[in-house]
């Protein structure tokens, strides 16, 4: 393994943990046990299993999961101690404690028994110890500040203070009912995010990933844009069914990053727009990332309804490195580059049409009146049976009964089918422990009051400005989002922040959509950036002119969930929040604003390249950010000087240009 392969490792660990690297007996036994999980939870969506023992259940697997897979550190890596598989025995005792006492366990939450208390403790102290090993202490520092705040209340000055709660009550909160631990989060986790994971693997390893980048790489070469359009059209179709960052941006930027050199791109600018397209994956359908089906949990709506919202802001983003990737080429004078042999569009897209189909499967059964759970899951089927039309993607190998040198235990994890179980849950558990995690915070809010007290500060120093306090808003989160992972950051900020948006008149749905962008925001932000440092490691760049230019490709569509909050009109870009809002919408209101923030972001867009036609000058860089400000932040007369100022500068260079040619 090269330098930059080890790097590219280490950035992905960051992200998804440093794992074991198991061999024989002890890797047979970790994925069996994945396998199970994905297989348990394919079940649980056919089949009614009880929330509490499908919560706790999750929990419990997915915690031994992690002591089997993640070391206690990294001195301890490639070999599983005795410590670790007591670690990862003790979740299956408390899950099956938990489902032992019945309705009795859980009738007691005020008044536990010493066993629970004991258990409980256990339990918190071994999740906070699973996200340190997946994710790094931040989580469990954050985690924790909450429970002290919990526990000594009385002794914080005013307005945080609250009356406090003994270890018993928060144990018994935690542990025993479904507002801690057990809770939203947990519940999304067990019957959503893990689906879906299964499903993205199903879809990696069929050998989609390949193709989509084959078929962008097809689609989109003989121009000097040819290479940037690639990135782009691949990180969507790659990174729509992964919903991660970093590894759309490992997976494709290995793959383009010579060609996008040879086209004439600068390291730093080259690693910007590869950071910029993985950052795409989690805000694009069909999967969005772990925080929207929170969203949807949240806001008690169907999960449709959040790919709905997430349509037009996703247009906009990738409309915005469009003309990002056009600016480049103008301003980089930038040439052809030659691609590998790819074969033809029409090659490809006629030999493995079906990974299309699998891809858009999940829309197709939602629209058929699925619900989200069910979809996903005949998505998989769908995915599973279309892989079996070619030998070369097949899951299931034609060659199963031929006889083979290697042992049965190697012929059986060499199945496609059984890497696609065991990695649709390994690619779970990070999530998941954050989830777990994120329900201590999520029980601290309910159970003091935090929310309504933090809402009521941020309206106070905002003096009642809708404006002010979506700035102060969107900071917090951006500032959460530096320390925690995006799920974690919009779970926080959705039950914390969120209040003070919708006290001040923002429908619910777009105070909760304002903060899942922002905390997606987080992705390329300094000193977590970990899809910039990766895409560094494999440009050469310096990791953070690469994260300066990363925000300058994703800043322009960034500035798009202000329109949201701040104007009634705003939530035409969210489809106006449902389907059944939709059909009473005024597609003409919904157009308009489209149209006015899409030339905002184009404004925007000229001013952080500054180039529009040809290079801008200082004037026109200023009047080109006016006029995306104004177009974007909509205050009085905003439309008239909007426009206005881009118009002025488009027509400048455009005089300028002509005079030139």
């Amino acid at each position: 393994m090269n330098d930059i392969e080890k790097k590219l490792e280490e950035y992905i660990e960051q992200e998804e943990g440093a794992s074991h690297r198991l061999k024989g007996l002890a890797l047979l036994v970790v994925s069996l046990l994945a396998v199970a999980m994905s297989l348990f939870h394919l079940y649980a969506a056919y089949e009614i299993v009880p929330t509490q023992l499908m919560r706790s259940a999750h929990v419990a697997i997915v915690l031994s999961l992690v002591f089997l897979l993640f070391p206690l550190a990294k001195r301890f890596r490639d070999r599983l101690r005795w410590w670790d598989i007591c670690f990862a025995l003790i979740p299956l005792y408390i899950a099956w404690y938990m489902y032992a006492g019945g309705d009795d366990f859980t009738d007691r939450n005020t008044m536990p028994l010493p066993m629970d208390m004991w258990l409980g403790i256990l339990l918190i102290v071994l999740i906070l110890e699973a996200v340190r090993r997946t994710g790094g202490w931040v989580m469990v520092y954050v985690t924790s500040a909450f429970l002290i705040y919990a526990l000594f209340g009385e002794y914080f000055p005013q307005p945080w203070t609250h009356k406090g709660y003994d270890l018993g009550r928060l144990v018994g909160h935690m542990f025993m009912t479904l507002e801690g631990i057990f809770g939203v989060a947990v519940d999304v986790s067990a019957t959503l995010i893990v689906l879906f994971s299964i499903f993205g693997a199903f879809l990696q390893f069929s050998g989609a990933g390949k193709f989509f980048i084959d078929f962008s790489f097809s689609a989109m070469g003989g121009r000097p844009t040819g290479v940037g359009r690639t990135v782009v059209l691949s990180s969507f179709l790659l990174g729509g069914p992964s919903g991660s960052g970093v590894a759309t941006t490992v997976t494709i930027g290995t793959v383009a990053y010579p060609m996008l050199a040879k086209a004439g791109y600068e390291k730093n600018a080259a690693g910007g727009l590869l950071a910029a397209g993985g950052l795409g994956a989690i805000i694009s359908p069909p999967v969005l990332g772990a925080a929207a089906f929170l969203i949807a949990e949240f806001l008690k709506i169907s999960y449709l309804d959040v790919l709905l919202m997430a349509c037009i802001p996703t247009i906009l983003f990738y409309a915005s490195l469009f003309i990002m990737v056009e600016i480049d080429a103008r301003k980089y004078g930038m040439r052809e580059a030659s691609f590998e042999a790819v074969e033809g569009v029409w090659v490809l897209a006629a030999r493995y049409w079906f990974h299309f189909f699998s891809l858009i499967s999940i829309i197709a059964f939602m629209l058929l009146g699925f619900s989200p759970t069910m979809s996903v899951l005949y998505a998989t089927m769908v995915s599973l049976i279309t892989s079996c039309f070619r030998s070369d993607t097949s899951l299931i190998p034609y060659d199963l009964l031929k006889a083979d040198h290697r042992s049965w235990s190697q012929r059986f994890l060499d199945i496609g089918l059984i890497k696609a179980l065991q990695g649709g849950a390994v690619g779970t558990l990070g999530v998941a422990v954050t989830c777990a995690c994120a329900g201590l915070i999520v029980g601290t809010v309910t159970l003091t009051g935090l929310g309504l007290k933090f809402s009521g500060i941020v309206i106070e120093y905002a003096a009642g400005s809708l404006l002010l306090t979506a700035i102060y808003t969107a900071l917090i989160v951006w500032v959460v989002g530096l320390a925690v992972p995006v799920t974690a950051s919009y779970i926080i900020c959705a039950v914390v922040a969120a209040p003070a948006l919708i006290k001040l008149g923002v429908p619910d749905f777009a105070a909760h959509m304002f903060i899942f962008y922002y905390a997606v925001l987080s992705e390329v932000s300094p000193p977590t950036a970990l899809s910039p440092f990766a895409a560094a490691a494999i440009t050469g760049g310096d990791p953070y002119k690469t994260t300066l230019q990363s925000w300058k490709y994703t800043l322009p569509a960034f500035l798009v969930p202000f329109v949201f909050v701040l104007d009634p009109q705003g939530v035409g870009l969210l489809l106006m929040g449902s389907l059944k809002a939709l059909a009473d919408a005024n597609f003409i209101d919904i157009g308009w604003i489209t149209l006015t923030t899409a030339f905002g972001i184009v404004a925007m867009s000229g001013a952080f390249q500054g180039w529009l036609l040809v290079a801008v000058n200082s004037l026109e860089r200023l009047l080109l950010l006016i006029a995306g400000i104004a177009l974007v932040f909509r205050f009085d007369y905003g439309l008239m000087i909007g426009f206005g100022s881009l118009a002025f500068v488009f027509v400048w260079q455009w005089l300028r240009l002509r005079q030139r040619t």
